[in-house]
């Protein structure tokens, strides 16, 4: 009866065989098609980067990753990477490259662990750029404030479980604004006002801090901007509301390629009460400034990533400065994006601030360093 049953299914895998096979090769055909057109004709993916690769980027990959980037918006690509991550999650509870799952409900971002090569070299180059371009301010009177945000790995170690944190990683933050300080560059770790928070400094399924992290920020930030002697402009009071606690959607869910999955499937997300902040109306005696719109323009100018346009920072930061802000700040921008783009822009050559506040992650220290930021002569 065994031989019977063997006998029975091999012959039905041999007659399956030609079929599945067909179904492969009519999804390669359909893959290398759709690659094929969006490279030829729709132009939706370029081989070469926009921007001319250095030898040394080239070695470490970034060409490689350039176009697998590009080739990752292809219709059918995408579509079988979002069937495999689905899949990958259901049955394993994957959450792939980018995303490492630590306790239950908690989401790290897998680049805070990374070991990079030429990492404390990377940490320096950075570090002198700080202060190159604190010295480039300096020559045009404006003060320079560099705040570091710790990693959230760092913060809410307690909710790694089997993600693991290289020692390599302990004192890199330490370091870098060694590094600063003897270079006389002003610089506010925001790890001490965190870690006292713990886990609660942070999202569960997002990369950035909580409201409760963004306030105790924003307040040490604050205090040393007062200690510097500056006199934030113009005054501005605002009044916060919580709303009623609502779903918020992390971005660890869509790094990890499950976002588009029905909700009840995705890895569970934040419920947090959001703050709503309204301007105070203010009356004011009109002065000769007001006539040309001076005295309105911020004197605090802000640069930086998405944890400064995450969780209410600015708002929080306005409110302990007691005056509204500048926030140039920039999603994606990591450590010199922001700042490029700032530098380069209309409302920096025409609006100078007294003193500019740049936030720079941790994880940001020792990735692959490119100098992008010009800093043009007076």
């Amino acid at each position: 009866m065994t031989d019977n049953h063997s006998a029975a299914a091999e012959t039905s895998t041999a007659k399956l065989s030609p079929l599945a096979g067909m179904v492969m090769l009519a999804f390669l055909v359909a893959g290398l098609s759709s690659v094929l057109w969006a490279v030829l004709v729709s132009h939706k993916v370029t081989v070469q980067p926009a921007q001319a690769l250095s030898w040394q980027q080239v070695s470490e990959g970034a060409l490689t990753h350039h176009i697998a980037g590009e080739l990752a918006s292809v219709s059918v690509a995408q579509w079988a990477a979002d069937l495999e991550r689905a899949a990958s999650w259901l049955a394993l509870g994957d959450t792939g490259p980018r995303v490492r799952q630590g306790c239950p409900g908690w989401l790290f971002l897998a680049d805070e662990n990374r070991i990079h090569p030429r990492a404390e070299a990377n940490a320096q180059a950075r570090a002198e750029k700080v202060a190159a371009v604190r010295d480039w301010l300096a020559a045009r009177d404006i003060r320079l404030l560099v705040a570091l945000v710790p990693d959230k790995s760092r913060i809410a170690a307690g909710q790694l479980c089997g993600v693991a944190r290289s020692p390599q990683l302990a004192e890199r933050a330490v370091r870098w604004q060694a590094a600063l300080q003897a270079a006389g560059v002003t610089a506010v770790d925001l790890a001490p006002v965190l870690q006292p928070l713990g886990a609660d400094a942070y999202l569960r399924s997002d990369t950035h801090w909580s409201e409760l992290g963004a306030e105790a920020a924003a307040e040490a930030l604050a205090a040393r901007v007062t200690a510097l002697g500056v006199s934030p402009a113009p005054a501005q009071q605002l009044t916060r509301e919580v709303l009623p606690e609502a779903p918020r959607p992390g971005d660890l869910v869509r790094l990890a390629g499950l976002d588009w999955l029905p909700q009840g499937l995705q890895p569970a997300g934040d419920r947090v009460a959001e703050s709503r902040f309204s301007k105070v109306e203010q009356a004011e005696a009109m002065s000769e400034d007001d006539l040309f719109g001076d005295s309105q323009l911020p004197n605090v100018a802000l640069i930086g990533t998405s944890f400064s346009r995450n969780s209410n920072f600015v708002p929080f930061l306005e409110q302990a400065l007691g005056a509204s802000l500048g926030n140039f700040a920039k999603d994606g921008g990591e450590f010199s994006g922001a700042a490029r783009d700032y530098f380069a822009s209309p409302a920096f050559r025409e609006t100078p601030p007294q003193l500019l506040i740049w936030e720079i992650p941790e994880r940001d220290l020792q990735s692959p360093y490119r100098d992008d930021i010009e800093l043009p002569a007076p």
